[in-house]
């Protein structure tokens, strides 16, 4: 879905879209805006009933206010006082926007002037760079053994260096097998060494606790002051 220009016009209770695009979907933006009764007038202008239309969104807008009385916004942020709906929705029209339920409890309702396409536009983009700005944490895990050589040891630290300094949380856990569950505490012995090992760039979140035939233990990064 990419490359297109939509333009809108009020006409008469219409809305008249001239769309610019390439692909297969030339009025999907359009239907996600409104369904309505769609005609088609020439090779890229078409035709929705605004009347008949309804609305995919959290606001109603339009027709489909239905109160007598809104509190009314214009498109400049001015207070244009108490109206009827369909004097807003008129005055609405006559500057090519929309009229938009923002407070649906406020009494009367408070309604604000806007062009709804650009408003639901700036809305997405805004919720897009807030989850860009969260900081999504995950877990990587490191298996070691009880009796794993320092050279292991040593690619295994590498590994969990590298996640920790982007700032995953790691689980470290040691798998016993066989006879090696009579000897849990080597297993011990060799995580806390390795949470010394990298105690400059991590804590220990969850002390070595065994799960099973596993003892696993938490490191986050450490917290920078």
């Amino acid at each position: 879905m990419l490359g297109y220009n939509i333009k809108r016009m009020h006409r008469f209770g219409y809305v008249v879209y001239y769309l610019e695009w390439i692909g297969d979907y030339p009025f999907l933006l359009c239907i996600e805006i409104c369904i309505g009764k769609l005609f088609r007038l020439s090779e890229n202008v078409y035709l929705f009933n605004t009347r008949r239309c309804l609305t995919i969104s959290d606001y109603n807008i339009n027709e489909q206010i239905r109160d007598r009385e809104v509190r009314v916004i214009g498109s400049k942020g001015e207070q244009l006082g108490i109206l009827t709906s369909k004097e807003a929705q008129r005055i609405a029209t006559e500057e090519g926007l929309d009229l938009v339920k923002v407070a649906p409890k406020a009494k009367p309702p408070v309604c604000k002037i806007i062009d709804f396409g650009k408003f639901k536009y700036e809305q997405t983009k805004r919720e897009k760079e807030a989850k860009k700005k969260q900081n999504v944490i995950s877990v990587k895990e490191v298996r070691l053994s009880p009796n794993i050589e320092q050279h292991d040891i040593n690619t295994k630290m590498k590994n969990a260096n590298k996640f920790l300094t982007k700032g995953d949380k790691v689980k470290v856990s040691v798998r016993f097998r066989g006879r090696e569950l009579a000897h849990t505490s080597a297993g011990r012995t060799v995580l806390l060494q390795f949470a010394k090992d990298l105690s400059e760039i991590a804590d220990i979140e969850k002390y070595p606790k065994m799960e099973g035939r596993s003892m696993t233990m938490f490191l986050t990064p450490k917290k920078t002051k």
